[in-house]
């Protein structure tokens, strides 16, 4: 048993450049790849002596820039080779399994807003009718997620060798609202836990034996000080340190930035149709498709 990753090309390629329209398997443990780690916000505080800075007690990630030093590839494992001519529709085809599925944020975003409604109760503040109606916003945006992620899988088509391929369209509108919306969630969410979630004291110093108690009388509020500031720090850690890179600039770029996304809608968009369609409704006289029966002016 072994991961292997899967390389292939990452655009549309022109004439010239058939040595990058490879695809082929290779062992995530092969001696020759180099991994380069990638630094992120606060990521060192995981390697302090105590969790309540981390913000996520238990996940993290990790990104590496990862460098081919000579590596070779059995043949069994190569399957494009120079095949220019089927880059783009490897790539598009590849994209929109990829983009559906990054209706994954909203499992992340559940946990943002569940967050966002901890520390309003804990800041006090819960039944305020403009704090409901930040979380109700927050629930429509992330549930809009989930809607186009599952659509583009329930419009799946069977191919001729068996599998599915979810639909292209709904797959990148998925994809281009999780360009958009988990920003607007972990706005909403720095709104609702205040200024603290990014002024709060170091987790030494609420354990300093001179100033830690005081820190304590005054961060808690209707639940322990502790307790508020583990909410915070996993409200920072989500949108502003280690975890964001995976909430929100993963969601900007993963699988393809914005202008990808649209490139491929404006492919698939069909506006002469839904032309052909508004001026046959309204009655103009240019245009191929059978008109509709007189409409009458009481109708």
């Amino acid at each position: 048993q072994f991961t292997l990753y899967i390389v292939m090309p990452g655009q549309r390629l022109s004439p010239n450049e058939t040595d990058f329209a490879i695809a082929c398997a290779i062992p995530v443990d092969h001696p020759k790849l180099k991994y380069v780690v990638g630094r992120q916000s606060c990521d060192t505080r995981s390697t302090e002596s105590t969790s309540f800075d981390v913000g996520n007690c238990y996940y993290g990630g990790q990104e590496s820039v990862i460098l081919f030093d000579d590596v070779e590839v059995p043949a069994s494992c190569i399957f494009m080779n120079g095949e220019i001519d089927f880059a783009t529709e490897l790539v598009e085809r590849f994209t929109a399994y990829h983009r559906r599925s990054y209706v994954c944020k909203a499992g992340v975003g559940d946990t943002v807003i569940g967050a966002a409604a901890e520390i309003a109760d804990i800041n006090g503040v819960a039944n305020a009718s403009h704090v409901k109606d930040k979380l109700i916003e927050m629930h429509f945006l992330n549930e809009t997620i989930w809607a186009t992620g599952i659509a583009a899988s329930h419009s799946s088509k069977k191919t001729d060798a068996g599998s599915y391929e979810p639909d292209t369209t709904l797959a990148q509108i998925c994809k281009h609202h999780v360009t958009r919306i988990p920003y607007e969630i972990a706005r909403l969410a720095h709104d609702l836990a205040g200024g603290l979630v990014a002024t709060l004291p170091s987790d030494a110093d609420f354990n300093h034996p001179e100033i830690g108690d005081l820190l304590s009388r005054y961060v808690q509020a209707s639940k322990s000080a502790d307790d508020r500031r583990r909410i915070l720090r996993y409200i920072e850690s989500i949108t502003l340190g280690r975890n964001a890179v995976g909430y929100l600039t993963e969601s900007m770029h993963g699988a393809g930035s914005p202008q990808a996304q649209r490139l491929v809608l404006a492919k698939y968009a069909d506006f002469q149709s839904k032309r052909t369609a508004a001026k046959r409704l309204a009655g103009c006289k240019d245009t191929e498709t059978p008109p509709l029966p007189p409409c009458s002016s009481k109708s």
